[in-house]
């Protein structure tokens, strides 16, 4: 049997994802602007949670080697790009022409994004004299922290979309914070990003997927109506 996507009711307020959508870009947009004026504080944060981690994994090498293999295969965002041409091909499968596509489309803005900002903030990663780990190209926003947010952010908007009951949709949210949060953790350790590097990931993240799921939702009013 197959699922067809949940159509909702017309609605005049703005919708759940679109409201979680405006808040996230909006601190998204304030941390950038934190971030390219140097707030005092905020980079006296970064920098002692920066160091303070770094000591770690100087200290502990056979912690290190995991949190590479972590970073390098299980998070990166090759690994997140590869899960969600799998969640393609199986809407493309399925018939579901138009998700799938709107899926890739998603997929490849929050990448657009990340790499945009990336040249237009320009900001540098942290250096060491004893590195345990090295990445190109600038650090705001973290590339990991936004392509796992926007991967499994995605996954728990297909879920809602076709009626999966509430275990199912809460089980992939816990499971996409829990790698948002690891990776968040490794690219920190590693000493390769700044701590609002990571959390910019994951703002920007949030607000691509939400933002996303509520043109889809206008879209399919409109279509209906």
């Amino acid at each position: 049997m197959q699922l067809a996507p949940v159509v909702p009711r017309t609605r005049t307020r703005p919708t759940a994802p679109l409201r979680v959508g405006i808040v996230c870009l909006a601190l998204a947009t304030l941390l950038l602007a934190l971030v390219v004026a140097a707030w005092g504080p905020l980079m006296s944060l970064d920098r002692a949670v920066a160091e303070g981690l770094h000591r770690e994994a100087v200290a502990d090498p056979g912690l290190t080697r995991v949190n590479r293999v972590l970073t390098d295969w299980v998070w990166d965002p090759w690994a997140m790009r590869a899960l969600l041409a799998v969640v393609v091909g199986v809407l493309l499968w399925r018939g579901e022409r138009l998700v799938a596509l709107w899926v890739a489309a998603t997929s490849a803005i929050g990448t657009a994004v990340q790499q945009g900002v990336k040249a237009a903030v320009g900001r540098d990663r942290p250096r060491w004299p004893d590195p345990v780990d090295s990445a190109g190209y600038s650090a705001f926003p973290s590339g990991h922290a936004l392509s796992v947010t926007v991967a499994f952010g995605l996954l728990v908007w297909l879920l809602a979309l076709y009626g999966a009951g509430p275990r199912a949709r809460r089980g992939v949210l816990a499971a996409g914070a829990l790698c948002a949060l690891g990776v968040g953790f490794t690219r920190l350790f590693l000493g390769v990003h700044w701590l609002s590097d990571v959390v910019g990931g994951w703002l920007i993240g949030v607000a691509v997927v939400t933002l996303s799921a509520a043109a889809h939702e206008r879209w399919a009013l409109n279509r209906r109506g």
